[in-house]
């Protein structure tokens, strides 16, 4: 099967518990668009953005996913729910098939440290399988950052990259740009969903593997249904983006040791005179002419 059909919903949320408004407009959706195979929602959607609200997977939000997943006969990635286990937290993303079955979690591999504190990182990449379609891979939010999260995952098959994201700062514009990079590069589909509301501001976005935006969401609730094409993933990575660079295949071929993989990123003189991962402090001198 070529085609398949996914909805992000892009929903105003608060932060605390959204579930049953998720419920609502997760059944809506399916109402309008009885044709849609997988729901995507933002990081966090569930409880906000407060660790102390984490959960044990399996544990009651998880199941609650897994039983509207049954009910539609959907998959459903339900964005991402702060993660209890063995006295860490996580920001965990389950991936939830039509029997309504866990297939799959992720861990978000880059908190949005300094900021996003009390948070663990997560250290797997986590590609799935939709049998009869493709592969699909994820990452949270702040991963979309680093563009070897989205070449690992095209180099482990993913045709489709799902990105729940809860942003609500000004770099919003400079993801949107970055989402295009990362389908370029990866030669994918890349779903980044965003929340609205009081914890996020909008602009999620779709983008195809040359690159296109299939669409840019606004500010406000939004649900966003895309029939993709995987034949056409195929045709762009065997032919290359615009027929012009097939950039997969060049770095396969390529004899090019990369150095930060090879002698540890950790272990660049440069980057460590950058100094700690902290919050960045004032710079306003007080009136003893201290900072």
């Amino acid at each position: 099967m070529s085609h398949f059909s996914i909805a992000g919903l892009q929903l105003e949320l608060s932060a605390q518990d959204n579930l049953a408004l998720i419920k609502k407009e997760i059944e809506k959706t399916v109402r309008i668009f009885p044709w849609v195979d997988m729901l995507v929602l933002g990081e966090l959607s569930s409880f906000g953005p407060d660790p102390a609200n984490a959960q044990t997977m399996p544990g009651q939000a998880e199941q609650f996913y897994c039983e509207l997943a049954k009910k539609h006969n959907i998959w459903l990635i339900p964005g991402s729910i702060f993660e209890q286990d063995g006295g860490k937290i996580y920001n965990t993303a389950p991936v939830i098939n039509p029997a309504g079955e866990v297939v799959s979690r992720y861990r978000k591999m880059f908190p949005f440290y300094p900021y996003e504190k009390g948070v663990e990182a997560g250290d797997q990449f986590v590609v799935f399988d939709v049998p009869a379609v493709g592969r699909f891979g994820l990452s949270i939010c702040y991963d979309q950052w680093f563009p070897e999260i989205t070449r690992t995952l095209a180099w482990m098959g993913a045709e489709v990259i799902i990105c729940p994201t809860m942003t609500n700062t000004i770099d919003r514009d400079l993801e949107l740009s970055i989402s295009r990079t990362n389908a370029a590069i990866g030669q994918c589909y890349f779903f980044n969903i965003n929340v609205a509301g009081g914890v996020g501001n909008g602009k999620s976005i779709v983008v195809g593997p040359d690159g296109t935006v299939i669409h840019q969401a606004g500010n406000a609730t939004e649900v966003i249904p895309i029939e993709i094409d995987m034949s056409h993933v195929r045709r762009v990575r065997e032919r290359g983006v615009m027929g012009l660079g097939q950039t997969l295949k060049s770095f396969r071929d390529s004899q090019v040791k990369f150095p930060p993989y090879i002698e540890g990123h950790n272990k660049s003189a440069v980057l460590t005179k950058l100094g700690k991962l902290v919050v960045p402090k004032s710079q306003v001198m007080d009136s003893k002419g201290s900072k």
